[in-house]
């Protein structure tokens, strides 16, 4: 039984040599957490209370359940992907993944759905530039650490733009913790599909709970 496209682009070997790769990744909640940084946030404004645990997704639900629930959600987005984004940690695994890359010669690609803006932000935070600086900061750009060149993070203002740059790119696999991004009827053909997150079985997907189980999905696949 031959094996499916998906797998074959994106790990072919020659004489038993692995060959680069292209490697797609989203940036929120992929490779950059907020969980904590969304508590700190919402615990400052008196939304939760102070034994509150949940992941950003609970605080999310949990928030949107008050009174002007959603406008609400919306504010502490534009705050904590602005001015707090400084911190947010890299998402546990991420790091090992990289360097991996790096050391095999992977050509990595950052691709978000990012606007410029946050949506009711005060203080107009150029949410693009703030997340550059993360990266700055944990040494995405540094020869030394995951040598990913700058010009390989784009930004898109819609989802749409988002898979346009994913095919024009020619990426080989995408990694991506939405699984509508994923299962999109825009989503470009050929590409090995990785959702970082829990799921039923899918035929659209392989769902990895964590970097580890991606690293195994996508490196040594």
């Amino acid at each position: 039984m031959s094996r499916p496209i998906t797998e074959l682009r994106c790990r072919e070997t020659t004489r038993g040599a692995v060959q680069p790769m292209r490697i797609g990744i989203d940036f929120d909640n992929t490779l950059i957490g907020y969980d904590e940084v969304f508590r700190a946030a919402a615990r400052e404004r008196g939304l939760l209370d102070s034994g509150f645990a949940g992941n950003k997704q609970a605080l999310r639900d949990a928030i949107r359940l008050l009174p002007d629930g959603e406008l609400t959600w919306q504010r502490l987005q534009g705050r904590v992907y602005g001015k707090g984004i400084g911190g947010a940690a890299m998402c546990e695994g991420a790091d090992a993944f990289l360097r991996r890359c790096r050391a095999a010669g992977h050509a990595v690609f950052v691709v978000s759905h990012k606007t410029e803006f946050g949506h009711h932000d005060p203080d107009r935070v150029n949410l693009r530039e703030a997340a550059l600086g993360w990266m700055e900061a944990r040494g995405f750009f540094a020869p030394d650490i995951y040598a990913i060149p700058r010009e390989n993070v784009f930004f898109e203002s819609s989802r749409p733009e988002k898979l346009e740059r994913i095919a024009a790119l020619q990426c080989t696999c995408f990694i991506d913790d939405l699984e509508e991004v994923l299962i999109d009827p825009g989503f470009p053909p050929g590409v090995k599909r990785v959702l970082f997150g829990t799921r039923d079985a899918s035929p659209h997907f392989a769902a990895c709970p964590s970097w580890q189980r991606i690293a195994e999905a996508v490196l040594d696949d």
